[in-house]
């Protein structure tokens, strides 16, 4: 669950500390204690050296990887990952030429030579056969155009593109139930879904949790134009824009013109505890208010005492048992912070509907999770 309160920005830089220690370590506020349990949080006082930050990453990507598998699999589903690898090394390419660093650089990171590191970025990024737009687009725009079409026919047809990365996109587009196919080996025949039979998918798969997800991406992430969502959202542009302007007809979203570009933006987002749909855009938010958190906290250098307090993050972990007299109080944890926040989060809310709110003003962004892992001593043998 997250929460999210806007204050004037005068009143956080006069807030004063609390129980922060000079004696931190560099990553990690406290040590463990000496009673079962242990407390951790990421008040970084000094910068991290490779050393360190080569098995941090690792971990992180590792258990980046079991959510994402999980996710794949949730409820059943089998979501197509074909496009998972190419995707996280374009978006991490674009990330460090944000961040100002130089395609050289960012080359001998990959461990790649600077000609290599650019011929992959175009080979990812666009079809060669038509520079300028996605291979994934080309293909299927192919497939709509000539109805039936063979495996050994779209490979001659790709033959300046890699083949695996043909081969993938055709099985991610089959996944996606874009195209359907038949038949096996070179002979495997492709077709396009048609306009009534894509209407018909939507249908059977309800439209109410994908509506929450683009608006939780519309509220973190907006203003953003619909090419913008579609390729955030990895959807067909058409369906986005037809989305967009129902969400926007429904005032879930707001249009705005920028530029003279149409966008669009959310200006809020509730889901409700127990919503029967919706809890893709819920963990999708969480996850967001996680990483921006993290993210904020490693971009500012020098902590003051003021801020020591007001960006980063703590972890606790409690054992209990049955019968534990401190247990009810631990798993109501939870229970207690939700109702805490939403009471000072409405109590904000009524303070600013009542005033003009002032430039600048501070977002807060307050996240909380829990979790009970049932655990048992190892028998000895």
């Amino acid at each position: 669950m997250t929460w999210y309160l806007r204050v004037p920005s005068e009143l956080l830089s006069s807030a004063s500390p609390s129980g922060s220690d000079s004696s931190d370590p560099a990553w990690g506020g406290q040590s463990r204690p000496s009673l079962p349990g242990t407390f951790s949080s990421y008040r970084v006082k000094a910068r991290p050296n490779g050393m360190t930050i080569a098995p941090l990453i690792h971990a992180i990507v590792r258990q980046t990887t079991l959510l994402i598998a999980q996710l794949a699999t949730a409820r059943g589903l089998r979501a197509p990952l074909a496009h998972i690898a190419n995707q996280v090394f374009l978006d991490l390419v674009g990330e460090l030429e944000r961040q100002g660093v130089s395609r050289k650089v960012s080359a001998d990171m990959f461990g790649l030579g600077l000609r290599t590191y650019r011929r992959k970025i175009q080979q990812l990024s666009e079809s060669s056969t038509e520079p300028g737009r996605s291979l994934s687009e080309v293909i299927l725009e192919h497939v709509r155009g000539h109805g039936l079409v063979t495996r050994a026919e779209l490979l001659l047809r790709f033959s300046g593109e890699d083949d695996e990365l043909v081969r993938a996109i055709l099985h991610d587009l089959c996944e996606s139930q874009l195209l359907f196919v038949s038949g096996t080996g070179p002979a495997t025949t492709y077709r396009a879904a048609s306009e009534e039979e894509l209407f018909a998918l939507q249908r059977r798969r309800g439209t109410e949790g994908a509506d929450e997800l683009l608006v939780a991406l519309m509220y973190r992430e907006g203003p953003l134009a619909p090419k913008e969502v579609a390729n955030r959202a990895q959807s067909d542009i058409a369906h986005v824009e037809a989305t967009l302007e129902r969400l926007a007809a429904a005032g879930r979203v707001v249009r705005r013109d920028q530029d003279g570009v149409v966008c669009y933006e959310a200006e809020t987002l509730v889901i409700p505890l127990g919503a029967p749909v919706g809890w893709e855009a819920a963990m999708f938010d969480h996850f967001k208010a996680m990483v921006t958190t993290i993210l904020t906290r490693l971009r500012v250098t020098d902590m003051t005492p003021a801020l020591a307090d007001q960006i980063g993050g703590s972890t606790y972990t409690i054992d209990v048992w049955k019968g534990h007299p401190l247990a009810d109080e631990v798993y109501g944890t939870l229970g207690r912070m939700r109702t805490a926040l939403s009471d000072l989060r409405k109590r904000v809310d009524d303070y600013n509907r009542e005033r003009e709110i002032p430039e600048p003003y501070a977002r807060v962004v307050i996240y909380a999770g829990q979790c009970v892992i049932e655990e048992e001593h190892e028998k000895a043998d």
